[in-house]
C-alpha cells in the first residue's frame, strides 16, 4: 500500500514525473548506446563485398538522381514471402560502403537487392528505353534517354575521393587508375586483368551496346551487380558459427 501510495504522489506532480522519466530514458539511453563505442564496427564483414568500380559508382549516381529509389526498395526482410520470391535476406554489409544506402525505400515496383543477373543486358536496356514492353503492367516511366547521354568521367577521381573520406576504402591507386578503370569496364578486348584485381567480380562487356560510354551503360553496370558480391551458397551468419 506504502509503495502504491509513493507511485500516486509521482503522478500527481509533474516536476517529479518529468524527473523520473528523464531519469529512465537517460539510464536506458546509456545502457544502448555506451556498447558502441568499444566496438570497431556495428557491421559484420562479409567476405566478397567491396567498393563499387568507377562505372558501378556513376550508376549508382544515375539511379539516384533519377529517383529509381522512389519506387524500389533494396531490402529484403528476413520473411519467407520476400525470400522465396527475391532471394537471401539483405545483410547490412551489402550496404556498408552505399552513401546514401537504399534500405527503407518504398517499395512500388520490385526489390532490386538482388537484381544483378537475373535479367541480360539486353533486357535491361529494353525495359530502360520502354517498360510496358517487357512489363505491360509496369507504371515505371521511360527512360531511353540515357542512351543518349555520353559520359565524361574527368570527374571520376574526385568522386571516388569523396566516398573515400566518409569511409570508403578506395585506395590510392583506385583513385589514380578510376579513369582507365571506368573506362576498361566496358571494353572487353582491353587489358582489364588489373581493374579485376581491384574489383573482384565486376563485369566487362559493352552494357548497352553503344561504342561510347553512356549513362545507360553505367546504370546496367550498377543493376547487374547488385546482389552478386556476397557468396550465398557458403555464407554463414557469425552469430550460427
Amino acid at each position: 500500500m506504502a509503495l502504491i501510495d509513493k507511485h500516486y504522489i509521482i503522478e500527481r506532480n509533474a516536476t517529479v514525473l518529468l524527473i523520473c522519466s528523464f531519469l529512465v530514458v537517460t539510464v536506458g539511453g546509456i545502457v544502448e548506446i555506451a556498447p558502441l563505442f568499444y566496438l570497431e564496427s556495428t557491421i559484420e564483414k562479409v567476405e566478397g563485398v567491396r567498393p563499387y568500380t568507377p562505372l558501378e559508382l556513376t550508376g549508382r549516381d544515375v539511379y539516384i538522381r533519377e529517383g529509381c529509389y522512389l519506387c524500389h526498395s533494396q531490402m529484403i526482410r528476413p520473411m519467407r514471402d520476400e525470400v522465396e520470391r527475391y532471394g537471401h535476406y539483405s545483410l547490412a554489409a551489402e550496404s556498408m560502403y552505399d552513401h546514401p544506402f537504399q534500405w527503407g525505400s518504398k517499395r512500388t515496383g520490385p526489390d532490386l537487392a538482388r537484381v544483378g543477373g537475373r535479367y541480360s543486358d539486353e533486357w535491361h536496356v529494353q525495359h530502360l528505353i520502354n517498360p510496358q514492353s517487357v512489363v505491360p503492367e509496369s507504371v515505371m516511366p521511360k527512360y531511353g534517354f540515357l542512351m543518349n547521354r555520353v559520359i565524361d568521367a574527368g570527374y571520376i577521381e574526385d568522386r571516388l575521393k569523396t566516398d573515400a573520406m566518409v569511409g570508403v576504402p578506395y585506395t590510392s591507386e583506385m583513385i589514380e587508375l578510376a579513369k582507365a578503370d571506368f573506362a576498361v569496364q566496358v571494353e572487353p578486348d582491353g587489358d582489364y586483368e588489373e581493374m579485376l584485381a581491384r574489383y573482384p567480380k565486376a563485369q566487362v562487356r559493352n552494357f548497352d551496346g553503344q561504342p561510347e560510354i553512356t549513362e545507360m551503360d553505367a546504370l546496367i553496370a550498377y543493376l547487374q551487380v547488385l546482389g552478386t558480391m556476397v557468396d550465398f551458397s557458403t555464407f554463414e551468419p557469425l552469430a550460427s558459427r
